[in-house]
């Protein structure tokens, strides 16, 4: 039997996504807001630097499709909100220096 994936292993699939734009994996530009794993069933919420991002299509369906690639993974939802809006404050360190930001 397949072990269902846990969030760290989620987070790490989101890591391979990277922003076309800035190449910069969507984690580390802060667009992972939350992740949550109940037996094989992902939500994922996520947002996008600006509500009109030409890449937002493209972004979505990748951050799905890494996260339903995991073994034991049942159903995949990845959520796209605005609220609260994307802001510089939330790159990571490594985004930052990455970015010169």
């Amino acid at each position: 039997m397949i072990t269902p994936p846990d969030a760290d292993a989620v987070w790490a699939a989101l890591r391979t996504i990277p922003d076309p734009e800035f190449g910069v994996n969507i984690v580390d530009l802060g667009l992972i807001y939350s992740v949550e794993c109940d037996d094989g069933n992902v939500a994922v919420t996520m947002t996008l630097t600006t509500p009109a991002c030409p890449s937002g299509g493209w972004i979505h369906e990748g951050a799905k499709q890494a996260v339903a690639a995991l073994p034991g993974v049942k159903n995949v939802e990845v959520a796209m909100v605005f609220e609260p809006p994307w802001s510089i404050a939330m790159l990571s360190d490594a985004a930052r220096q990455q970015l010169g930001a």
